[in-house]
């Protein structure tokens, strides 16, 4: 089995080969049928001989030319009628012609070509040899020509039914690792943005109290003294937080619950607590009666206030934020708003805000942050309350 897969891959790199190889088949199998007819009607062995590898010749280039190849042959059929008439034409060059032709060309082509060479040869062998004796043989060129017709479309059917599964099941393989890439793209989005909005927000807090215990050591260690405890909160607090956000990003492979919930409005007013003690004015105000979103919705909506008051102390500059909730229609509306000059701790990488459009995209709402006219930043997102599963 081994040698013959061989064999056949290496014909089908070669087409010449498998060309010349048909020739010679179709050769050894129509020569003795031939001789046996040009014997028992005394036929001349040489023409006979002759007259059959001349109808094998063209098939030693069926691969590229299938249709002229085709018509040489019933070309060559017509010359054995016109010098031997009582003889039998070149029948088996002319099926692995029409075969050739059905293989390689679509099946309204293959069958135009077979009935175009059925028709020729029956009319050829009713003119040259009337009567009724060889006229069971004038009439069963219709069937072998048919049946070649046949079998090479059915095989030529095959084969692209073939090379459809073959190409779905490629397309599949590849749609199956573009969607594994993406899946594993967004989650390495999610926990750099989970990261970042935890490390970024309390980072930013130890940074700021100990500046001001930095300010306060010598003139006032009392205050030094609570500025050093609040950034031994911050720092137990962001460990906290950081090892909650692992075990809700390692929950969601291993089946696990985080140990700890995920933050949400109910930790708002810790959070903006925070941000005073940091030296940030924060005020906080609420239109409605309090909503009650969907954890998701609260997440994000957390995480956004959080990063928005983030870069207003770390960048903006401004001595005071308000932060507005208000919840109607299904929607939770938060804007937050400070009076910054931008002339703060530099310019940020702009991960910050790229998370809160993809946290706000993500939960199925929109955020629009920009300069408000008056100065100062405002960053506004409207999450709904039960977000679409």
């Amino acid at each position: 089995m081994a040698m013959i897969e061989e064999c056949r891959r290496w014909l089908r790199a070669r087409t010449w080969a498998t060309d010349v190889a048909v020739a010679l088949l179709c050769l050894l199998i129509g020569l003795p049928v031939a001789l046996a007819s040009a014997y028992q009607q005394h036929k001349s062995v040489t023409v006979t001989v002759l007259l059959t590898a001349l109808s094998v010749l063209p098939l030693t280039v069926r691969s590229r030319w299938p249709i002229p190849v085709a018509a040489a042959c019933v070309l060559v059929a017509e010359l054995s009628y016109l010098i031997r008439p009582a003889g039998a034409p070149a029948n088996a060059a002319t099926m692995f012609a029409l075969y050739s032709v059905a293989v390689q060309t679509d099946r309204e082509t293959a069958w135009r070509t077979g009935a175009g060479a059925a028709g020729i040869l029956l009319v050829t062998g009713l003119v040259f040899r009337p009567g009724l004796a060889p006229l069971p043989e004038n009439l069963a060129v219709i069937g072998w020509s048919s049946a070649a017709v046949a079998l090479g479309d059915a095989i030529r059917s095959r084969r692209e039914l073939l090379d459809s599964y073959r190409e779905r099941a490629e397309r599949a393989e590849r749609t199956k690792e573009a969607e594994a890439q993406r899946r594993v793209t967004e989650e390495r989005i999610r926990i750099a943005r989970e990261l970042h909005d935890v490390v970024a927000h309390h980072i930013t807090l130890v940074n700021a109290q100990a500046g001001v215990a930095h300010h306060l050591m010598g003139s006032d260690p009392e205050h030094a003294y609570q500025a050093l405890e609040r950034i031994r909160d911050t720092s137990r607090t962001a460990l906290d937080e950081l090892r909650a956000t692992v075990g809700l990003l390692r929950g969601r492979d291993d089946g696990e619950e985080p140990r700890e919930p995920a933050p949400g409005l109910a930790e708002l007013p810790a959070l903006l607590d925070s941000f005073r003690h940091a030296g940030l004015a924060v005020e906080l105000r609420q239109d409605g009666p309090p909503a009650e979103p969907a954890q998701l919705t609260a997440l994000t909506a957390y995480r956004i206030i959080q990063e928005a008051l983030t870069n207003t102390h770390k960048h903006a500059g401004a001595g005071s934020a308000l932060v507005e909730l208000a919840n109607g229609g299904g929607v939770l509306a938060v804007t937050v708003t400070d009076d910054g000059t931008g002339r703060g701790g530099g310019a940020g990488t702009g991960h910050g805000m790229i998370g809160m459009y993809e946290r706000a995209r993500s939960a199925g709402g929109t955020l629009t942050a920009g300069p408000r006219p008056g100065g100062g930043f405002r960053v506004h997102a409207e999450l709904p309350l039960r977000p679409k599963s």
